[in-house]
């Protein structure tokens, strides 16, 4: 890291700038899985289990962490096969939401796809969720369609709404 900026002020004082934290994203291992399974435990209402992040990383899907310091932040899980690629889960721990890690998350996601010459990434999320909604619009992703049922909810099933980006040819 270099030395912080320091610029004076109006009134002759100086103060430091500091400039935003770099924030790291590494593939995912199998000693993260705990770390990563208690974020999701305190993240969702019906969590993803310690076995399945172990099945991710055995079938081959990426999984990659953000950390600062060490600390893992936030998640991201996507398959990938016949030109398309699916996000499965992308989280970022509540202390750390709004912060941009997300969509740093996400666009790596999609590079990583597009360095795979993926031509389709798809998603589902909670019509509830419209903090992802609104990310994953700014990304370039639209709707294509609903799933009636989806997901697993307090009062029964709650529906997911597809989103779809495209990123190889034909790219609107």
């Amino acid at each position: 890291m270099g030395r912080p900026e320091v610029r004076k002020t109006g009134r002759g004082r100086r103060e430091r700038v500091s400039s935003p934290p770099q924030i790291l994203i590494r593939d995912m291992g199998f000693d993260d899985v705990a770390t990563v399974a208690q974020l999701e435990q305190r993240s969702y209402t019906f969590p993803w289990s310690e076995p399945i992040f172990r099945d991710c990383l055995r079938a081959g899907y990426y999984c990659c962490v953000a950390e600062l310091d060490h600390i893992v932040m936030g998640y991201s899980i996507m398959s990938t096969g016949a030109g398309e690629a699916h996000v499965l889960n992308l989280c970022v721990a509540e202390e750390y939401r709004c912060r941009g890690i997300g969509t740093q998350l996400l666009g790596h996601l999609l590079e990583f796809a597009k360095g795979l010459g993926v031509n389709d990434i798809f998603l589902e999320v909670r019509p509830s969720n419209t903090t992802a909604i609104r990310l994953y619009q700014s990304q370039g992703f639209s709707q294509i369609g609903m799933r009636r049922g989806y997901y697993q909810a307090v009062d029964g099933r709650e529906d997911a709404v597809v989103l779809r980006r495209k990123l190889g040819k034909g790219r609107a």
